[in-house]
């Protein structure tokens, strides 16, 4: 089925677009009353991630209220260690934890990636529901965490500032570490190509911790798995291609390595000039972001002004999603996510 609105594929391909297109890391969550409500009647955020039909209800409640760009199927990034045995669980207010956290070296060598058909289908099932749904409106992006931020969950068993068990495993036995990252990286790249079968038509990979490494850290442990994902990613799909995005917080120094993943885009988070990044490899990569969440607490007017500013650094031609530098915020007003995408869609199109 020809999609009606393809203009985030073919932005995210660095190709000729009307205007620049908008979607939201975090589109569908706890900003929107009606997300709220099925959460309740899912009984806790885990059910509804689990519950196919329920999680295609909150994919699709931000498509129905604005005029996005683009779905993302609603899932955690944490699905993968969960089906490894490790125990996923959501205590309120303090965010996911792990019953069964790796601590010992026997755990690590038993590591194994899990099949996502198998351990995985109830993401699958949402997939298609999804992309069904859809009915060729919009595209539909997939999406995992990096093998990286995976570990960082997998070793802390919770979240964290810092990661210090994570990166005490770095310098103590990056042995281990390395075989973490192995395991990850081959469920990652299974899990998205599962993903890209069941109708995903973009795929991005969250590496939201790979920002607290070093320099030479950063290199060796998160973007060498990344880099591994990324080359494995199924390119193309009943003879359309499927674009990638690999989005690093605090990523902003090493923009020309993470380009060199072989991704189709670059995410931005909102501490990065985009103008800055198109001119170092805006020439390789189309260029995702970067709203700083925290405008969408302000005014419709401030709202304007800033997204206009973050058009007019990018500059002209195609090549460029807009998007927040991370997840909207959950004290976000609804009326001032249809504020930014409005100002968005109406001052873009001079740029194309």
């Amino acid at each position: 089925m020809k999609l009606k609105n393809d203009t985030l594929l073919r932005a995210l391909l660095r190709e000729p677009t009307p205007y620049t297109p908008i979607w939201l890391m975090r589109q569908a969550g706890r900003y929107l009353p009606e997300y709220n409500q099925t959460r309740a009647r899912a009984g806790s955020f885990l059910a509804l991630c689990r519950n196919p039909d329920l999680a295609t209800e909150v994919t699709l409640q931000p498509l129905a209220r604005y005029p996005l760009d683009a779905a993302i199927v609603f899932s955690d990034i944490l699905t993968i260690p969960d089906a490894m045995g490790l125990g996923l669980y959501f205590t309120e207010g303090e965010g996911p934890k792990f019953e069964r956290p790796l601590r010992e070296e026997w755990e690590i060598r038993d590591l194994s990636a899990p099949d996502p058909v198998a351990h995985l289908g109830y993401v699958l099932d949402t997939v298609r529901q999804v992309r069904r749904a859809l009915a060729g409106s919009v595209p539909l992006i997939g999406f995992s965490g990096s093998p990286f931020t995976l570990a960082c969950y997998m070793i802390e068993g919770q979240g964290s500032s810092d990661f210090a068990s994570a990166k005490k495993m770095l310098y103590e036995r990056p042995d281990l570490l390395h075989h973490i990252l192995t395991v990850n990286a081959a469920a990652v790249t299974a899990y998205l190509n599962a993903q890209i079968d069941a109708g995903a038509q973009a795929v991005m990979v969250f590496d939201t911790w790979g920002g607290v490494l070093s320099h030479a850290a950063f290199h060796e442990f998160s973007l060498t798995y990344t880099a591994r994902v990324v080359a494995g990613l199924t390119r193309t799909h009943e003879g359309v291609r499927v674009p990638s995005i690999v989005f690093t917080k605090g990523g902003g120094g090493w923009l020309e390595s993470i380009a060199a993943t072989g991704c189709d885009a670059v995410g931005l988070d909102w501490t990065v000039d985009i103008g800055a990044a198109r001119a170092r490899i805006g020439a390789r990569v189309a260029l995702q972001g970067n709203l700083d969440p925290a405008v969408l607490l302000s005014t419709p007017q401030a709202i304007e002004r800033e997204a206009g500013a973050i058009l007019e650094r990018y500059g002209r031609g195609g090549g460029h999603v807009f998007n927040l530098g991370h997840g909207i915020s959950q004290h976000t007003p609804p009326e001032h996510v249809s504020a930014l995408i409005e100002a968005v869609h109406g001052l873009s199109g001079g740029y194309h």
